[in-house]
């Protein structure tokens, strides 16, 4: 399969894009496309057999349910029923937005392999121009997870996509970087308490101010199958090891001496504070205590590692503070929670 990719940011071949891609995704095939968060691989939500092309592109298990996108809140008529009102007060705060909430199913409204069995669906709608325009003109519901290899750290450019899925699927739609570069926050609100599945750019601290209390989830055991994504595999992993360790130039200059005392080459993705430390290899998260930014470059700085011959990752910890305890999570996955050790 020869995969195409065509910009909407050029005017000249931006009506060929959406067109393209809804051909695509008419046809049953899979369409990547960017959102807010990271790009996304799409099929029609209501094809069994082009929702299963995403796992198989991916490499995806198959007990991992996938997000549903919309461009309008009636389209939640068609897949859910008896919709919490604190799930509506979510959708009139933060969508579009960062926010995936996870509402009673429909029965026999969606593919089964959307949802991996579940009686409930995760459902968001994105604030990004092209995805919005996509799913306006598609006016059918879009089921996508990112589009990347199972495992492996999400993509926020177009050129990710295609390293990663190049003649697995046939078309990208090229919409430039994303902005928030984590995936979304999920929420489940058929819960008695609102519970945080996955943390992402919505925080805690953003929900509460206007739902109240909230919980948050651990991820779940390999017996048990997830409710949202991200809860349960390793994720967001470059090729070398992954390891957390303190957020002290100390620590991490004594962790690096130990590393190549042993004839080693270390990456470290760090904020700036950490740049004077002679590593083989630094990708900046930007300065210290922005986690927005970091957030934004994290992804990108662990995709980068695969073009070094590093041995070895480090990467200092953030505070669980706002966006950085979706930060957290994602290295917490990519890591596989292990910490460096001299």
């Amino acid at each position: 399969m020869k995969t195409e990719i065509v910009s909407v940011d050029n005017l000249s071949t931006k009506e060929l894009g959406y067109t393209q891609a809804v051909a695509f995704l008419n046809a049953g095939e899979t369409v990547a496309f960017p959102t807010e968060t990271v790009y996304g691989l799409g099929a029609v939500a209501t094809n069994e057999k082009a929702v299963s092309k995403i796992f198989g592109a991916k490499g995806r298990p198959q007990d991992n349910p996938l997000i549903v996108h919309i461009a309008e809140k009636e389209e939640l008529n068609a897949f859910t029923a008896n919709i919490p009102k604190i799930a509506q007060v979510c959708m009139d705060a933060f969508w579009p937005g960062p926010l995936t909430i996870i509402l009673p199913l429909k029965p026999n409204s969606l593919a089964k392999n959307v949802t991996a069995g579940l009686d409930s669906v995760g459902v968001r709608m994105p604030e990004h121009p092209v995805a919005l325009e996509l799913l306006r003109r598609l006016k059918q519901p879009v089921a996508a997870p990112s589009a990347n290899r199972s495992g492996k750290p999400s993509p926020t450019k177009a050129e990710h996509v295609l390293h990663d899925l190049s003649g697995k699927i046939p078309f990208i739609v090229d919409g430039g970087a994303t902005g928030i570069g984590l995936e979304s926050t999920v929420l489940d609100c058929t819960s008695k308490i609102p519970t945080i599945l996955r943390p992402g750019g919505v925080t805690k601290e953003m929900l509460e101010k206007v739902i109240g209390p909230v919980n948050e989830s651990k991820s779940t055991d390999n017996a048990e199958a997830p409710r949202a994504p991200g809860m349960k595999y390793a994720h967001y992993a470059p090729n070398a090891p992954v390891y957390l360790i303190d957020a002290s130039i100390q620590a991490v200059q004594d962790a690096v001496k130990s590393i190549h005392s042993n004839h080693e080459k270390v990456a470290l993705i760090a904020s700036e504070q950490f740049d004077g430390i002679e590593v083989d290899f630094f990708f900046s998260l930007g300065k210290e205590n922005q986690l927005e930014d970091a957030a934004h470059l994290l992804y990108e700085a662990l995709r980068s590692c695969d073009e070094t011959e590093a041995d070895l990752v480090l990467v200092p910890i953030f505070s669980k503070q706002g966006v950085g305890t979706a930060i957290m999570n994602r290295l917490e996955k990519a890591a596989n929670g292990n910490w460096y050790k001299i």
